[in-house]
């Protein structure tokens, strides 16, 4: 270790050292790459609005609110503001990290400490702000370090997007050191102050992960939530992470609700704008980048021949969507790996492997790396479709016969268009009416041949497509709720919907029931219809 670093090491446990170094700078400059400048610009006028709010007196209840990496402390400030502006008793918590990916020497965490609670002053008048960093601990149970410790194999999931980890790396040591000290903090801080709900983001990886285990373990009620391709709405879960999206009780509720012809041409023209590479209204982002072709087009792209297609859709290795979503086969990639092994022994049929297009923007292992590791010489009968290439993966859906999926959202669209579909992994859509769901390596491949060996005898009936239509339109716009600020869009959007007017007739109207619901209020699908 440098010289510099051994004494850095050593300072960041010497009381005062950390904190007097950050004032002598100024007492309020950003501390490497951990910026809250956004906030302390907005903080004020923040505060005045919940100080002015007719609903702040009213009777709420307890809740922690926790965030780290800036961005996220950033929305989770307005969101606890907000809540104690409707009359709740909120504690935000946070810790001052600027990635998950580096070690940060506690001589200078406990800088950006110093420089956070500057920020955060305004606030306190409010809404109190809790560090985690100093926060005094307790020692974790061995059920919830066996949890801290499955959140930090999906952390380096997550960050190198591999399925294989290994537990003597830096990283997982790294990610395994601070969420069990995150998972501690938030232990110690909830058996002290005991709220009714914890709030935060995600609830899968991360310290995000680590806390909502750590108030599981207490049975403290726990809303997650999470932001998806739609501006204006928010993701919510009750005692999970959200990226699991369950639709269990909101289809329950609505499955046997009347589908209208407009509802039904509402998602008509959402999915024909999915095909074609366009913008959906509020949706901020494309689904496809080439242009639709048609099925013949693709076949000839491809060169394939008359022999029936199945098309695998791939997710993208280590995404929060997939992690923790095996069924029977561990994870994606062993899946991967046999179905490569069945279809080559499957001349019969064509396997179309389609990559994710997300991986484009991604520097981690693809799967087409693991197809070539397993196989480095494609037998004829299959084609792999790489992220990159321009091929409309719709017109595959088109070209194909069955569609087998992870967890993607191409096999809701796969049953959308009356194609059978195999759903290994535990989506959102799996279970629900329109899907064939092994539960074991002898169901899926007793699938796989029982499909092919009569394949028109598999395609999907009318009242099943109108089925997978139906649950489409509830998931797109019944499960997600009305929200004003959206992560990504978060500049733009409180300029939109200032804080003050969250708290007038209006915004009550548009927006209580999800503060309601993040608060930990249960839903109640049966009245609560999309707006």
């Amino acid at each position: 270790m440098p010289a510099a670093s051994r004494l850095k090491d050593i300072l960041g446990h010497v009381p005062a050292t950390a904190e007097l170094a950050w004032a002598l700078r100024g007492g309020d400059a950003p501390i490497d790459g951990f910026k809250l400048e956004e906030l302390r610009a907005q903080l004020p006028g923040w505060v005045g609005a919940v100080q002015n709010s007719p609903l702040k007196a009213q009777a709420g209840r307890k809740a922690l609110v926790f965030a780290t990496l800036h961005y996220w402390i950033n929305h989770a400030s307005l969101l606890s503001l907000a809540l104690r502006g409707t009359g709740h008793d909120v504690t935000l918590a946070y810790l001052p990290y600027a990635t998950w990916k580096a070690d940060v020497p506690r001589f200078d965490l406990r800088r950006r400490d110093a420089y956070a609670r500057s920020v955060f002053a305004p606030m306190q008048a409010v809404v109190p702000v809790e560090s985690f960093l100093n926060t005094p601990t307790t020692p974790l149970p061995a059920s919830l370090d066996a949890a801290v410790e499955q959140v930090s194999i999906m952390d380096v999931q997550y960050t190198q997007q591999v399925e294989e980890v290994d537990k003597n790396s830096q990283l997982f040591q790294l990610r395994l050191h601070s969420n069990r000290a995150a998972a501690a903090a938030a232990l110690a801080w909830l058996q002290r102050e005991q709220p009714d709900v914890v709030i935060l983001p995600n609830g899968l990886i991360l310290e995000f992960g680590a806390v909502l285990h750590a108030a599981r373990h207490l049975n403290i009620p726990v809303v997650s939530y999470e932001f998806g391709e739609q501006r204006g709405r928010i993701w919510l879960a009750h005692n999970a992470s959200v990226m699991l999206q369950e639709t269990d009780s909101l289809w329950a509720a609505r499955r046997n609700a009347p589908f209208t012809d407009a509802q039904r041409a509402e998602a008509q023209e959402l999915f024909a704008t999915r095909q074609a590479a366009g913008l959906f209204r509020h949706f901020y982002r494309k689904w496809q980048d080439a242009p639709t072709e048609g099925a013949a087009q693709v076949r000839a792209k491809l060169g394939l021949d008359a022999r029936p297609v199945v098309l695998l859709a791939a997710n993208v290795i280590g995404d929060s969507l997939t992690l923790g979503r095996s069924t029977f086969s561990g994870d994606m990639s062993t899946w991967l790996r046999r179905t490569l092994a069945y279809f080559a022994q499957r001349p019969d049929v064509q396997l179309v492997i389609r990559v994710h297009p997300g991986e484009r923007n991604l520097d981690g292992p693809s799967v087409a790396d693991l197809v070539r590791q397993e196989m480095p010489a494609l037998p004829e009968n299959i084609r792999l479709v790489a992220a990159g290439d321009p091929v409309n993966t719709y017109d595959l859906v088109a070209a194909a016969k069955l569609g087998l999926v992870y967890t993607t959202t191409v096999g809701l669209e796969m049953a959308m268009s009356g194609l059978p579909v195999i759903v290994v992994g535990r989506t959102h859509y799996r279970g629900k009416g329109f899907t064939q769901d092994p539960a074991s390596w002898e169901d899926y491949f007793a699938m796989l041949d029982a499909s092919l060996a009569d394949l028109p005898a598999v395609q999907l009936a009318p009242a099943a497509v109108d089925q997978a239509w139906h649950y489409a339109y509830r998931f797109f716009y019944d499960y997600p709720q009305p929200f004003p600020w959206h992560l990504l869009h978060f500049a733009k959007d409180i300029d939109a919907v200032p804080l003050s007017q969250v708290f007038t007739p209006e915004g009550q109207s548009q927006y209580a029931r999800t503060f309601d619901h993040l608060m930990g209020e249960p839903f109640d699908w049966d009245t609560n219809q999309s707006g």
